[in-house]
């Protein structure tokens, strides 16, 4: 089976026409940047090409990043035969033709064939399911690439034979070296053409990529292209960014894994009262547009289950965030979501309503249908009357301090507490009332002695 990479294969003139994120896209492990935990030295990569052991992966991470270009050189440097597909174009019938060649050539003593499959978790799991018997017998080496999270998208007995490589997103100073390459480069960049540019574009430039090693090269090429700086040489400046610059949208999926690790972000980071990085999580999210209902939402919840008693204003405030934000909308109702998120930040926390919640769900599922006792039961008609419902019942407001010592719990919970309040925020005052009726139970429980 013939190596179906077009990488390095085309002739000068060919690499000419192509996209310059495409021409400038590694040849060599070497040029490879940002994923040096993998092929760095005594690193996961690196040691399986010494060791010629390249196992089955699947490589998750964001856009830009290398997936495809890594696939693209472990199998020039195995030299093993590569085909590359997209679950976003191909079937299972295309994937049986690869594996029908693939398995002719491992029968005859040729060795594996390498599937490259972009997009991977768009194949369903019945999909995924064909790959298992050509992966597991060494016929195939898969290769699959992911930007969404495997442990959700692929199905477990495709992980399992598969190792689930990581890959991060660029820094900037990775993406600073990719666009001085590009320009530099007088073959594959526009190295022959000396293009110049203004002190701080290029960090302008890798800035605006977020990460992302492809859309870096687009927004070069774009910047050169509009501007006409090949015909009529002169210096780009920010104007000239600015004016080919289209902003892109903050890297964030709302349905993705992105979407929970940000909301997991703010909500810890208001946990942690740290209100800067509170309000930066409230921003990527809303800036990625996240629907501000569902963050206002998530504040209400906070409200109670880290705040809770310790501020009882905070679900207050909360509800009221909601509330304006659904009367005004975006932009000018996140502002009552930063206030709300400003308040939560920098209330006292308690999570004990929340525990005690906690414990006495466990109770009423441990302890079963137990009756609430006779005494505290209504009596609306005279059989109830007669069996004893309410008998005895003491009205708090007709004794001193409107208090009075009564048991409600049923029996066999008797003097089991759930909430313990803390000593912060108006739960101190809450244990003050709680500690100040437990001696007047016990000063009645004297006297009844």
């Amino acid at each position: 089976m013939p190596n179906t990479d077009p990488l390095c294969r085309e002739s000068p003139r060919r690499v000419a026409h192509r996209p310059l994120a495409e021409r400038m896209r590694p040849v060599a492990m070497e040029e490879l940047l940002g994923q040096g935990h993998l092929i760095g030295p005594d690193r996961l990569l690196t040691r399986a090409l010494a060791e010629r052991q390249l196992p089955s992966m699947i490589f998750w991470g964001p856009p830009g990043c290398g997936k495809t270009t890594l696939a693209r050189l472990l199998a020039n440097q195995c030299q093993l035969p590569f085909t590359a597909m997209s679950a976003v174009f191909s079937g299972v019938k295309e994937v049986r033709a690869v594996v029908d060649e693939a398995r002719q050539r491992h029968h005859n003593g040729l060795g594996s064939t390498i599937l490259f499959m972009d997009e991977i978790h768009r194949f369903n799991k019945a999909q995924q399911d064909a790959f298992l018997p050509t992966v597991e017998d060494g016929t195939i080496i898969l290769l699959g690439a992911t930007t969404e999270n495997p442990s959700f998208e692929l199905n477990g007995a495709l992980l399992s034979r598969c190792r689930v490589v990581v890959l991060q997103s660029l820094q900037e100073s990775d993406l600073l070296l990719l666009l001085q390459r590009a320009l530099q480069d007088p073959h594959r960049g526009y190295g022959h053409a000396a293009i110049s540019l203004s002190e701080g574009l290029l960090p302008s430039l890798a800035a605006a990529a977020q990460g992302d090693a492809r859309y870096a090269l687009n927004l070069l090429e774009t910047l050169v292209t509009v501007s006409g700086v090949l015909d009529a040489p002169r210096t780009l400046n920010e104007g000239d960014l600015q004016h080919t610059l289209q902003q892109r949208a903050v890297l964030y999926d709302k349905s993705g894994e992105e979407h929970y690790n940000l909301i997991s972000a703010l909500h810890k980071s208001l946990r942690g009262s740290d209100v800067d990085a509170a309000l930066y999580w409230l921003a990527r999210m809303l800036t990625g547009g996240e629907d501000g209902l569902y963050v206002a939402r998530r504040l209400v919840r906070f409200a109670s289950e880290d705040v809770g008693n310790a501020d009882p204003q905070a679900l207050a405030v909360t509800l009221q965030a909601r509330d304006a934000y659904h009367f005004l909308g975006p932009p000018e109702g996140e502002l009552a979501l930063a206030q709300a998120v400003v308040y939560l930040a920098t209330a006292p926390k308690s999570n004990t309503i929340y525990r005690a919640y906690q414990a006495a769900q466990q109770a009423a599922r441990q302890s079963g249908h137990l009756p609430p006792p006779l005494h505290i039961r209504n009596a609306p008609t005279r059989l109830m009357k007669e069996l004893g419902y309410g008998a005895d019942y003491r009205y708090p407001h007709d004794y001193e301090n409107g208090f009075v010592a009564e048991t409600y719990l049923p029996e066999p919970l008797r003097g089991q507490r759930f909430y313990q309040p803390v000593e912060r925020g108006f739960e101190r005052e809450i244990s003050k009332r709680l500690a100040y009726w437990q001696r007047l139970r016990q000063q009645t429980a004297e006297k009844l002695s």
